[in-house]
């Protein structure tokens, strides 16, 4: 029975791409400013700071939670919504090391010839 190909690849490459592909959406990196800037915000504050329907935003913000950059506490009928710092320093690390070598080496490039 052939192993599925995830399995080749550490927890770390796992975690950080999934949490990547979370922030790969315009809408979740301004979701996550927003909850950056304000530290807590509530679900309505944040769908009028967006061009988007609500349900939409629920969404995003759903996935933003998924992968645990964002957690939310029931206040009543609405849900408040912030940072998860510890993940989200876990993300930057992970991140951090992938592009370590960029500065230590100086930046890579690659060359190519013109014809």
């Amino acid at each position: 029975m052939a192993k599925p190909k995830t399995e080749e690849f550490t927890p770390d490459e796992i975690y950080l791409s999934d949490v990547a592909k979370a922030l790969s959406h315009p809408a979740r990196l301004r979701i996550m400013k927003i909850l950056t800037e304000m530290n807590v915000c509530m679900c309505g504050e944040i769908v009028d700071l967006l061009p988007l329907a609500q349900a939409t935003v629920s969404q995003h913000l759903k996935e933003l939670k998924r992968v645990g950059l964002i957690q939310g506490d029931i206040d009543g009928p609405k849900v408040c919504y912030c940072v998860n710092t510890d993940n989200l320093t876990k993300a930057k690390a992970e991140m951090e090391k992938i592009f370590s070598n960029l500065t230590k080496k100086g930046a890579l490039s690659c060359k190519t010839k013109k014809k």
